[in-house]
């Protein structure tokens, strides 16, 4: 008897899940209410007292799990889930993702949302869990930072729907598959842009320079005031005007930045999940949409083993979209960067004198070495700014106490390439190059303060 009723019980729950097409689903509560039914089967075998009680048992658990199946069956008005994400998202930055939930039954339901993110973050447990009255909304918010550039695809939003009784989940597939590209940082270059205004940065390192001298750009005439330079003076005006009057200049615009980008293989070298490319090209776009700003014209040109995008330098504001694109799909070539083709593109593309802000790494002396010559060649017909990357790593190495022959081995070969690196920047100032040296973090604001240095410098 005991034997037929477990057959007939799961027989009928097989073929109840198959009539359902799979949107049924069993929790746990249901589980270890059936385990215990059984239980007590197995004890009225022995307590012969128990066996009615195991019946009434099991009857109320298939009374119970009917009552569950006609109240999440038995209405024909599925929750309704909606993503809300932006048309695309900043790389390296928290872009705010929302999912608005509804519950269409007319009475409380306990929910599980499934979201099923993009492949590249690796996560296969977000969800999030809720109790949603009859016709309520929730919203559930939150984060993602994403680390490549590229097309991230999110898949469904899943929603697991069940009673409070809780013997029985229903599954509602809800939101359809979406893809959203993932752009260079335009979240830094919002940021930035509003200090930029005011020819200064509120991070660490970052001081205003004092401009010095004044362009041949005219703007004005005007009343004299304390703090004007008197050989300004503009003496016809004055004598018209019997005010000391002088001439007022503004900042020479329309110059030539452009960003070159080295795509070698050691600007794939991580730092916080960002490859060093992902960061140079985080501070091309801030440093395109500042210069812009101040009415330059700027330009991009990448480069590795064979010659890269080339943009023209102009200061259209398309010229932003057109930077934003070209940047997308820039990718490291994995092979050492040939900066003998880099020189001859430069003098066959780039005619008129320009500040060159090229973004590479050295991690050596030797491996400036040989490519120093071309870095000559290039300051010779424009304002060359290296841009190269501290390893941070070695920073850390450094500031641990050594305990042991390994640890001390470590620290030494730590200090030697952190001293390569100001040998290299030495070398660099001995042959007239710029050079910033900067941790990946930073480098953002510093390419921006060496830019609005070199403008109030009038070095351009």
């Amino acid at each position: 008897m005991f034997l037929l009723i477990i057959l007939l019980a799961g027989g009928l729950l097989w073929l109840l899940a198959n009539f359902l097409l799979k949107s049924l689903f069993f929790t746990r509560r249901f589980y270890l209410m059936g385990a215990a039914a059984v239980l007590f089967f197995l004890m009225g075998y022995f307590i012969t007292l128990l066996e009615p009680v195991s019946f009434v048992v099991f009857g109320l658990l298939l009374a119970l799990l009917a009552i569950d199946l006609v109240f999440i069956f038995g209405y024909n008005r599925p929750p309704v889930a909606v993503r809300h994400t932006a048309e695309r998202m900043s790389n390296g930055d928290k872009n705010a993702v929302s999912i608005t939930v509804k519950n269409n039954y007319p009475f409380t339901v306990s929910m599980e949302v499934i979201e099923e993110l993009p492949a590249q973050f690796q996560e296969r447990q977000h969800f999030f869990k809720g109790q949603l009255s009859a016709g309520a909304e929730c919203v559930f918010n939150y984060e993602l930072r994403p680390v490549e550039r590229g097309e991230y695809n999110f898949g469904h939003v899943i929603i697991y729907a069940g009673s409070l009784l809780g013997l029985v989940r229903r599954l509602f597939i809800c939101e359809k598959e979406t893809t959203i590209p993932v752009y260079p940082s335009f979240v830094q270059m919002r940021k930035y842009e509003l200090m930029a205004q005011y020819a200064q940065t509120h991070e660490t390192g970052s001081k205003r320079m004092r401009k010095i001298g004044h362009s041949m750009e005219f703007e004005q005439i005007k009343e004299y005031t304390i703090g004007d330079d008197i050989r300004n003076i503009n003496w016809k005006a004055t004598a018209r005007k019997s005010v000391m009057m002088v001439n007022n200049y503004t900042e020479q615009r329309s110059q030539q930045v452009y960003c070159i980008i080295d795509k070698g293989r050691l600007m794939k070298m991580p730092f916080d999940n960002l490859s060093l490319l992902d960061y140079a090209i985080n501070a091309t776009l801030m440093l395109c949409n500042v210069s812009l700003y101040r009415q330059d014209r700027f330009g991009l040109m990448t480069f590795s083993n064979k010659p890269g995008s080339f943009l023209p330098a102009d200061r259209n504001r398309g010229q932003l979209e057109n930077v934003l694109k070209s940047l997308y799909n820039q990718q490291t070539a994995f092979l050492e960067s040939d900066y003998e083709m880099l020189y001859s593109n430069i003098r066959g593309l780039i005619k008129q004198r320009s500040l060159l802000l090229l973004f590479t790494n050295f991690e050596s002396l030797s491996g400036l070495q040989r490519q120093l010559p071309y870095l000559k060649q290039i300051a010779k017909y424009h304002l060359l700014v290296l841009v190269f990357f501290e390893n941070t790593e070695f920073k850390k190495i450094t500031g641990i106490r050594a305990a042991d022959t390994a640890s001390v081995y470590m620290r030494t070969v730590a200090e030697k390439f952190i001293h390569e690196k100001k040998i290299i920047i030495k070398e660099l100032q001995k042959n007239g190059i710029l050079s910033i040296l900067t941790p990946p973090q930073n480098v953002t604001v510093d390419t921006l303060n060496k830019y609005l240095e070199l403008k109030a410098r009038q070095a351009i």
